[in-house]
C-alpha cells in the first residue's frame, strides 16, 4: 500500500533566498518576500504519474494540504489516517503523520519536501524502520540520497512498487544542515539517520559529495577560468557551492553561504538575493548566472539554488549560464548526465542537451545535460 505525507511549507524559503524553510519566522519572512511553496504542484506530478498506471488506487495519507488534497486532485482515493491539530503545520505534524501512515499499513511512504522533512520522517520511523520511504523533491536543500531525481520519477517508482508487489530497498543516509548555523556561515551536513529506500538507476539521486581536500588546486584553477571570463558591466548572479565560493574569494569578496549574490564589476551589489531581487537585477542590464555542479548528484539547477527560478532564467536570455567546476567532478559522475529541475518543463527542455563547463584557465568541457521530468519512465 502506498502512503503519502506532504510538508505544506516545504521549499518556501528557497525563492526568498533564505536557504531553507525551517521555522515559522523564516516561513513568514519568505511570504513577505513574495515566495510561495510549490510543494502541491510537485506532489501532484508524482501522483498523476502513479495514477496513470494505477487509476483509483487507495493512498493512505493525512488530511488537507498534508496529503489528501493532492491525492484527490490526482483522481486517487485518499484514506485519511491523520489530521493536523492546527491550520499551520510543523515538524511534529510531519512526524506524527508519517508514523500514522506507516501504522495504517503503508509499505512505501512518499514524503514530499526537502532534507528537513525527510529528517522528520526518519524520527517517526525510529532507528530500525521497516517501512520504505521515498522522498519527492520539493524542498530547498536535498543533499540526502533518499530522493527521486524528480517528482515524476518518484511517481514511476511508486507505480513499479504497486505493480511488482514491492521493490528491493537499500539503506540510505538522511542528511540535513542546521539552518540557523548555516546563516552564520557554518555549513556542515549532519547524518540524522537511515531510511530504507527503493532505488533504480536514473530514478533516485545520489548523495551530495563534497570536494576532496586534494582537489583544492583544481577548484582554484576552475575558478580562475571563470573569473577570466567575467566582464565589466555585466551582473553576475553567483550561486552557492565550493567552486563558486572560490570565484568570490579570487574576486576579493565574501559570498553569502548557500545564497546567491549579485556582483557587478567585482563588487557585491545584492547579497543573498531573493528571486524578486534577482529579477530586478537582471532588468537593470546584461546578466548571467554563475553556477557549479553538485558533486555526486550532478544537479545544476533545482537543488539549493531555487532563487534562480524559471522566471529569472528566462529573463537572462538565450545564454543564461556560466558553469564552472573542476574536471574531476565530471569524471566522478561516470558518464551520468548533469541534471536540471527548474519546475518548468519547457525551460528544462531548452536547457537540456549539452553545456560548456569552465574547468580551468582556457579549458572547458562540453557535457551532456538531462531534464529528469522529461526523461521517459
Amino acid at each position: 500500500m502506498i502512503g503519502l505525507v506532504v510538508n505544506p511549507v516545504a521549499g518556501v524559503g528557497g525563492p526568498a533566498g533564505l536557504a531553507g524553510s525551517d521555522g515559522a519566522d523564516v516561513q513568514r519572512l519568505a511570504r513577505e518576500r513574495g515566495s510561495r511553496s510549490r510543494v502541491q504542484e510537485r506532489a501532484g506530478l508524482a501522483l498523476t504519474t502513479l495514477a496513470a498506471r494505477h487509476p483509483g488506487l487507495d493512498v493512505v495519507t493525512a488530511a488537507g494540504p498534508m496529503g489528501a488534497d493532492a491525492v484527490e486532485a490526482a483522481g486517487l482515493v485518499a484514506r485519511m489516517v491523520h489530521r493536523p491539530d492546527a491550520s499551520t503545520t510543523s515538524a511534529d505534524d510531519t512526524t506524527r503523520a508519517v508514523a500514522a501512515v506507516a501504522a495504517a499499513g503503508a509499505d512505501l511512504v512518499l514524503v514530499v519536501g526537502g532534507d528537513g522533512t525527510l529528517r522528520d520522517a526518519a524520527v517517526a520511523l525510529g532507528e530500525q524502520p521497516s517501512t520504505a520511504v521515498l522522498g519527492v523533491p520539493a524542498g530547498v536543500k536535498m543533499y540526502s540520497p533518499v530522493f527521486a531525481v524528480s517528482p515524476r520519477a518518484a511517481g514511476a517508482l511508486a507505480a513499479d512498487w504497486v505493480s511488482e508487489g514491492g521493490l528491493p530497498v537499500f539503506d540510505r543516509e538522511v542528511l540535513d544542515i542546521d539552518e540557523a548555523a548555516m546563516r552564520r556561515a557554518v555549513v556542515s551536513p549532519t547524518l540524522f539517520g537511515m531510511l530504507p529506500v527503493p532505488s533504480r538507476v536514473g530514478r533516485t539521486q545520489a548523495r551530495k559529495a563534497g570536494t576532496p581536500a586534494g582537489e583544492k588546486a583544481a577548484v582554484e584553477a576552475a575558478a580562475r577560468g571563470a573569473v577570466a571570463r567575467m566582464r565589466r558591466g555585466i551582473r553576475y548572479l553567483l550561486g552557492p557551492g565550493g567552486t563558486t565560493a572560490e570565484v568570490a574569494r579570487q574576486l576579493g569578496v565574501e559570498g553569502s553561504p548557500l545564497g546567491i549574490d549579485v556582483l557587478l564589476d567585482g563588487e557585491i551589489v545584492v547579497r543573498a538575493a531573493s528571486e524578486q531581487q534577482l529579477l530586478a537585477a537582471v532588468a537593470e542590464g546584461p546578466a548571467k548566472a554563475v553556477i557549479t555542479v553538485i558533486g555526486g548528484q550532478g544537479f545544476l539547477l533545482g537543488r539549493g539554488n531555487q532563487q534562480l527560478s524559471a522566471s529569472v532564467l528566462r529573463a537572462l536570455g538565450d545564454d543564461p549560464l556560466l558553469v564552472v567546476a573542476p574536471e574531476q567532478k565530471l569524471i566522478d559522475l561516470h558518464g551520468r548526465p548533469l541534471l536540471v529541475d527548474t519546475g518548468d518543463s519547457e525551460l528544462d527542455a531548452r536547457l537540456a542537451g549539452h553545456v560548456r563547463i569552465v574547468t580551468g584557465p582556457g579549458a572547458t568541457s562540453l557535457y551532456a545535460v538531462s531534464a529528469p521530468e522529461l526523461t521517459p519512465l
